[in-house]
């Protein structure tokens, strides 16, 4: 009796530390080829660095973390099809990713049915973290298009004087939710826009959006696009030799935007949660470590590289005050977590609720402009003393 009573409980410890000993699996889904690469590869790496940092200091745990990467080629079909192989297949869970608002939307239903936890770490879509009711899945760490819009408009007729915008976006479900927030947020200051002009991804000649953007009057171009298009539309205004400035969502800091537009994207600018200036020591610390690990100087994606590697952290600390991987248990953590989260973009301090999964504020982000070929802070002031770590006020 003795004997098989300790058999048995040998054998369930044996079951106990099989089972710790496991990896924990984590989805990573992006555009690693395409037109959006530059963002999903930048979200890639900065995800996989601290994925390093926490696996050499001891996994979650004492488990180490298991990346299961998928490109969803900023494809609303493909981010489908991966997101039901990582949650049936693969067994994550939980996923981080998603760069493009409609593969976001797309995608983010399957997770939530099954009720595992989505940190979307760069797509800005507004509807994005309340895409489902509560128990809501779905939490976020990049600003949405309603904080950037606002920005955007602000800059544009508060802080410049511009009247008369013209806004070119184009025809996804990024470029046209996109534009309906920043028309919403012109209107607050009794400005509409003389032009709102749209193209498709892959378009190479906005000759014809500008010249209607010129003839009505614009005083300013507002972009909600990707790198590539905006590029064309600095260099479409070159050709034109129309010169006006451009003000747009984050996408402008974008690498594919800036070495594509050259000279012509000069002034650019741009709201970002994160630019690429070792102005705290953790910022100065992902910076190297990101340039020693991916020989680069210059990010290309700076924002979805930190957003990125946040959104791990953040995970890592509700797994750990769950002390379970179960979706519903995580979920509840990061409802609620009771321990801050010293972030590149921020420090995280109790950055959602039940009803709140936006972990950034508006008063988080600030302008950046093109400036040399890279993007640097647009307004020194935005950063100066205390302001240099911007937080989110308490819930």
């Amino acid at each position: 009796m003795l004997r098989n009573l300790t058999v048995a409980l040998a054998l369930s410890t044996l079951l106990t530390t099989t089972a710790l000993a496991q990896p924990v699996k984590i989805g990573l889904t992006g555009p690693f080829t395409g037109g959006s690469a530059s963002m999903g590869v930048s979200m890639r790496d900065g995800v996989k660095l601290a994925v390093g940092e926490i696996n050499k200091a001891g996994g979650i745990m004492g488990r180490q973390i298991q990346l299961v990467e998928r490109d969803d080629e900023a494809k609303n079909e493909v981010g489908v099809q991966i997101a039901q192989e990582l949650i049936n297949k693969e067994q994550v869970v939980a996923t981080l990713g998603f760069i493009n608002t409609g593969v976001a939307l797309a995608s983010q239903r399957f997770y939530q049915e099954a009720e595992i936890p989505v940190l979307n770490n760069v797509a800005t879509g507004t509807a994005i973290a309340t895409q489902f009711k509560s128990p809501n899945y779905i939490f976020r760490t990049s600003a949405n298009d309603q904080i950037q819009s606002a920005m955007i408009a602000s800059e544009a007729v508060k802080r410049q004087g511009f009247k008369a915008p013209a806004i070119l976006a184009d025809s996804t479900n990024y470029g046209q939710l996109g534009r309906e927030d920043l028309t919403k947020a012109l209107a607050l200051s009794n400005i509409k826009p003389v032009a709102e002009e749209k193209f498709n991804i892959g378009d190479t000649d906005m000759t014809a959006q500008l010249l209607r953007a010129k003839q009505a009057g614009a005083d300013v171009i507002l972009t909600y696009a990707i790198g590539p298009e905006l590029a064309q539309i600095a260099n479409g205004m070159a050709k034109l030799g129309w010169k006006v400035p451009m003000i747009g969502s984050w996408t402008l800091s974008m690498a594919t935007f800036i070495d594509n537009a050259g000279a012509n994207g000069e002034g650019a600018m741009m709201p970002q949660t994160f630019i690429q200036t070792g102005n705290t020591a953790k910022r100065k610390g992902f910076i190297e470590a990101y340039q020693a690990a991916y020989k680069v100087d210059r990010i290309p994606s700076p924002v979805s590289a930190a957003q990125g590697y946040d959104s791990v952290f953040l995970l890592k600390a509700a797994i750990e005050q769950a002390k379970s991987t179960d979706g519903a248990k995580i979920r509840a953590a990061l409802e609620n977590l009771q321990t801050k989260v010293d972030g590149v973009v921020t420090v995280y301090d109790h950055p959602y609720t039940a009803t709140d999964h936006e972990a950034i504020s508006g008063n988080i982000p600030v302008f950046g402009v093109v400036k040399g070929g890279r993007v640097v802070v647009a307004h020194e002031d935005d950063i100066a003393g205390d302001k240099a770590v911007r937080v989110k006020p308490k819930n």
